[in-house]
């Protein structure tokens, strides 16, 4: 029902909006009109929306390109109601590499409202140049300007698996084991969730609550990720490889789990009983 449309090829990264994204500029539309607005007022709202859009692209692009200079690829960046996500091959385990990718999306944001502010800046010193309330122009850069600085700090909120929560996990996997470090930004993601419901109910603000309800997921999503990986590789250690590049399963009697193997290397571990 909710097909992702490619929108095409930039940066060698192919773009996909996913088809629940339509639900906000349609949301955007009919709030302005249902408030009074004019169609024309109304429309200008959601350019906005995709104008700041187009930002977190940007945003995206970041990162993807961050990762790529530490030898990871980007599968693909899909844009969705919330925001954006890279699809990145893998994540770096060391932690000043992930530290690098996770600032990169938040520092294009800051560029781009330090651009907007010097542009600003640039039109006060060559004409007698004001804010102008009635000027389009002006009103669109004022407002992508905050947009972006708001995209910056938001992301740099450590709760995880935001931006700020990946810089929370790696800082930690300098000390911990990246499962331990991880499961402590994922802690403090779920915590972050349960105020972004609760203030969500309260207000009351929908965004909120679908804020909450990603947040808690991804977090928890990403945990299971993590500890299967770190599952595999003990397996791995003690396990011996496959003949001929076996991919399947096979039951391990003795620990009572299937044992998934790929190219006759353990990959992952089911355990029936979880």
């Amino acid at each position: 029902m909710f097909r992702s449309l490619r929108l095409g090829r930039f940066f060698g990264i192919d773009l996909y909006v996913h088809g629940t994204f339509w639900l906000l500029p349609l949301f955007v539309l009919l709030t302005g009109l249902s408030a009074g607005c004019s169609l024309a007022a109304a429309g200008a709202e959601v350019g906005f929306l995709f104008a700041v859009f187009g930002c977190v692209f940007l945003h995206e692009v970041g990162h993807a390109l961050a990762a790529r200079a530490y030898g990871v690829g980007t599968r693909d960046i899909t844009l969705y109601p919330v925001g954006g996500v890279a699809s990145l091959d893998r994540m770096p385990e060391k932690p000043g590499q992930e530290i690098a990718i996770a600032l990169a999306g938040p520092a294009v944001n800051l560029v781009i409202a330090g651009a907007l502010f010097a542009g600003f800046v640039g039109a006060a010193f060559l004409t007698p140049w004001v804010p102008d309330p009635d000027n389009a122009l002006d009103v669109l850069g004022a407002r992508l300007m905050a947009a972006n600085l708001v995209l910056t700090a938001f992301n740099l909120l450590p709760v995880f698996p935001m931006d700020g929560g990946r810089v929370l996990r790696a800082a930690l996997a300098t000390r911990l084991t990246r499962v331990r470090a991880t499961e402590v930004a994922a802690g403090v993601g779920a915590v972050a969730a349960g105020v972004f419901l609760v203030a969500g109910l309260v207000l009351p603000h929908f965004g909120l609550v679908l804020l909450a309800a990603v947040v808690w997921l991804l977090g928890q999503a990403e945990l299971a990720g993590v500890r299967a990986r770190a599952a595999a590789a003990e397996w791995e250690a003690a396990a011996p490889p496959a003949a001929d590049g076996y991919t399947g399963l096979v039951w391990d009697e003795t620990r009572r789990v299937w044992v998934q193997y790929r190219d006759g290397r353990v990959v992952g571990v089911i355990d029936p009983e979880e």
